[in-house]
């Protein structure tokens, strides 16, 4: 009996300890989180008071890269990818000027036109802090990490007005094909906390019922099926496209400074030469999709390039944003291919494109009730997970570890980083042998 005593009293003062520093890490970043997005919309509609205020491109990007390679080489990228890898190669310790150069350097990117999102500085502005706040305490490593998974979770709902996708996301992001259990009551709670606080700030966010009808037929399934495939190969193109502008700019040797200029004109020059649409959060297209209007056929593939282009370049801010746009416009296209309602897929693609491209498809699938109602959920939740499988071994965050195989007929070492596999088709003899059989019976 006593024993049993004893193990409930621990179990009472871990709940306790948890809540209380998860609501704190919530207040923090909520706080934190709100005043960056004030002064981040407040910067882009001064901006947008210009009419080329795009022409300062070149000299946004090399004044972010400069900040960064002075002040905080961590904050160099989208955020988020730094955090993961801090979490699992630095127990999530992070340099303290992160947090303010992270916040200039990205207000500077977006407000001039580059191509980013938000989400990646909330989450490295949050994590950071966390880690201060683990340092100012003497926190062990085991529990400095759980903060800082908290800080992660609380920046993304904090930023996106999804409490609960936002605690998933946190524990979700890590690895692949794996959950966190230990950190999700801190996760929860630092999030709501974070959005609570943030909606309280008078933070805005942006939610879309979708007017869905849900009719279940046997075509109608496929046709999501379908959606889910070409979601992933298009998650697929996105990965490969941000990966080959990163080695294209490993290959130039000049300062970072200098290859801002350089980013900052290319972007420039594509935005002259497509649209202005593509510029900045694009949070003006994606809504277009969202209420079935239809945008460009390759918008989702421009737009992918524009983002390489600013993140390899000098430029620095999120790539959730981004993925929203690539995913919003993608199901757009399929619908209009399919002869399907633009909007429903559009939604779909969103969600379905960051359970791709980021491998979280639990995170994605709870996205799709929190910001499109509830009647949309089950067909988005079965194509957040064919893309999160078609994507294959590959991500946006490339410092993911690798938790389970998408396939057993993929010779890949789980355990390694994203960017560490090396994946191999192995096609079992059985498999081999029931093919073979299957021609010869068709002949």
């Amino acid at each position: 009996m006593r024993k049993r005593l004893a193990e409930q009293s621990i179990l009472f003062i871990s709940i306790l300890k948890w809540v209380i520093l998860a609501t704190v890490i919530g207040s923090i970043v909520g706080l934190s989180t709100s005043g960056f997005l004030i002064a981040l919309n407040f910067s882009i509609a001064f901006a947008k008071k210009y009419p080329y205020y795009f022409l300062s491109l070149p000299i946004a990007f090399w004044l972010s890269a400069l900040l960064v390679k002075v002040l905080a080489p961590e904050a160099e990228g989208h955020g988020t990818e730094k955090v993961i890898e801090a979490v699992h190669k630095r127990s999530g310790r992070i340099d303290k000027a992160v947090v303010p150069v992270k916040l200039i350097a990205t207000i500077i990117t977006l407000a001039a036109g580059g191509s980013a999102g938000k989400e990646g500085p909330c989450a490295q502005i949050g994590a950071g802090l966390s880690s201060l706040f683990a340092d100012l305490f003497r926190f062990n490593n085991r529990d400095r990490k759980k903060l800082v998974i908290c800080g992660i979770s609380a920046g993304f709902a904090a930023v996106f007005g999804t409490p609960i996708a936002g605690a998933i996301f946190g524990v979700e992001v890590l690895f692949v094909g794996s959950l966190l259990y230990d950190v999700l009551l801190p996760s929860f709670i630092s999030g709501i906390t974070a959005f609570q606080i943030s909606s309280a700030l008078g933070v805005k966010y942006f939610h879309h019922a979708i007017a869905f009808t849900p009719v279940f037929s046997e075509l109608f399934f496929l046709k999501v099926v379908v959606a889910g495939i070409c979601f992933g190969m298009c998650s697929f193109v996105l990965v490969e496209i941000l990966r080959s502008v990163e080695r294209l700019s490993g290959l130039l040797n000049i300062s970072k400074p200098r290859k801002g200029l350089l980013g900052g004109a290319a972007v420039l020059l594509l935005a002259l030469a497509f649209s202005r649409q593509y510029l900045g959060l694009g949070l003006d297209t994606i809504e277009a999709s969202l209420n079935g209007q239809p945008v460009s056929w390759y918008a989702f593939f421009v737009k992918s390039v524009f983002t390489a282009t600013t993140l390899s370049f000098g430029g620095s801010g999120g790539i959730v944003t981004p993925i929203f746009f690539v995913g919003a416009t993608s199901g757009s296209l399929y619908a209009r291919i399919a002869g399907l309602d633009l909007a429903t897929f559009s939604a779909i693609g969103l969600v379905s494109l960051l359970a791709g491209a980021a491998n979280t498809p639990i995170a994605a699938s709870i996205m799709a009730v929190e910001l499109f109602g509830p009647q949309i959920a089950p067909y988005a939740a079965v194509s957040c997970v064919i893309s999160f499988l078609m994507t294959g071994h590959r991500s946006v965050y490339p410092s993911q570890i690798l938790s389970v195989k998408k396939s057993p007929s993929l010779n890949v070492q789980v355990g390694q980083q994203i960017d560490e596999l090396n994946t191999q088709v192995s096609l079992r003899m059985k498999s081999i042998l029931w093919l073979l059989r299957v021609v010869k019976r068709n002949k």
